[in-house]
């Protein structure tokens, strides 16, 4: 029974911690976006081969102009 007059105590301290650090979260805008990070993965950063191949032919043709 006297464990109970440890483990509240120490529960609310704990609950307290959880939320002060939830609210620096929001001042500090760690939850500014978050769809795009997990998005960026799928982008390829390289274009397709037949699409490189018509671009440059295209500025190469308005180069000559």
């Amino acid at each position: 029974m006297n464990i109970i007059y440890v483990l509240i105590p120490l529960s609310v301290v704990l609950m307290l911690l959880a939320i002060g650090a939830f609210f620096w979260a929001i001042r500090n805008d760690q939850f500014d976006d978050l769809d795009t990070p997990a998005l960026d993965i799928l982008d390829d950063e390289d274009e397709p081969q037949d699409k490189r191949k018509d671009r440059v032919t295209t500025e190469s043709t308005e180069d000559t102009d």
